[in-house]
């Protein structure tokens, strides 16, 4: 792989750079809320298979002794 100089990278770097589309300030804000919401919607959905399969074990080894 042929070594560009200084230069040509830094050009090279500039026009990859010009190609990047930053999202608008109501994209960032959207999918910021998505991602909270949906955050909240897995440790909710989390918690309660947590509460199930501890009162199952309960359940089962209080029966079982």
């Amino acid at each position: 792989m042929a070594k560009a100089n200084p230069f040509q990278f830094i050009q090279q770097v500039r026009a990859e750079a010009s190609k990047i589309v930053w999202p608008t300030r109501r994209e960032t804000l959207l999918t910021t809320a998505m991602v909270m919401v949906m955050a909240t919607f897995a440790a909710i959905f989390f918690s309660l298979v947590d509460l199930a399969i501890k009162f199952g074990l309960q359940g089962l080894l209080s029966a079982a002794s």
